[in-house]
């Protein structure tokens, strides 16, 4: 069986991700962002999910310990809103106030064709709640998705396993964000 953790950063939906994992079969735990990574390693995981935040956490420097995660993973990481926002600074990117916040629906245009995106057409609908957003983009890192007032809903890493989205997949009005973890499940699977 799949082993996916949810790393608690403190967001309003962590449960939300927890059970969407547990309903696709994973074996999933939530554990606080102050677990060591020496922890996650003997538990034997096949990835893990950098929830969301309270606001504005993802201006703040740290992040628990998310970024001795994504030095040393060797498996797959999914980000999600402060998650997302935390891979972005803490590989080289930018994140700041948004001109738009968004909160609500919005439309997500899918920009590059990706796994984590397989099954999904180009125009859907996901659900969104930042005041914050990525507006510089780590070297290492392809745009994946953008809203109209957002140009990064989701963004990977050019070379390692290692995904931000600034949307939520885990809230069921994100009309396809249940296929968005089928297929980071089947990331963690190879």
């Amino acid at each position: 069986m799949v082993k996916i953790y949810v790393i608690d950063n403190g967001g309003q939906w962590t449960h939300r991700e927890w059970r969407v994992l547990k309903y696709l079969g994973v074996e999933t735990r939530i554990l606080p962002n102050t677990t060591p990574y020496d922890d996650l390693v003997k538990n034997d995981i096949d990835g893990i999910v950098l929830s969301g935040g309270a606001p504005r956490i993802g201006l703040k420097d740290n992040l628990g310990r998310c970024g001795e995660y994504l030095e040393n993973a060797d498996f797959p990481i999914l980000g999600i809103c402060a998650g997302h926002q935390f891979i972005a600074r803490f590989f080289g990117g930018k994140v700041e106030p948004a001109e738009i916040p968004e909160f609500g629906k919005v439309g997500l245009i899918i920009d590059k064709e990706h796994e984590l995106f397989h099954g999904i057409p180009k125009k859907s609908v996901a659900w969104v709640s930042h005041n914050d957003e990525v507006t510089i983009v780590p070297e290492s890192f392809d745009v994946l998705a953008h809203s109209d007032a957002c140009k990064v809903q989701a963004m990977a890493h050019e070379k390692n396993p290692i995904f931000g989205l600034q949307f939520h997949p885990e809230v069921e009005h994100t009309e396809y964000g249940m296929q968005v973890f089928k297929n980071f499940v089947d990331i963690c699977k190879k």
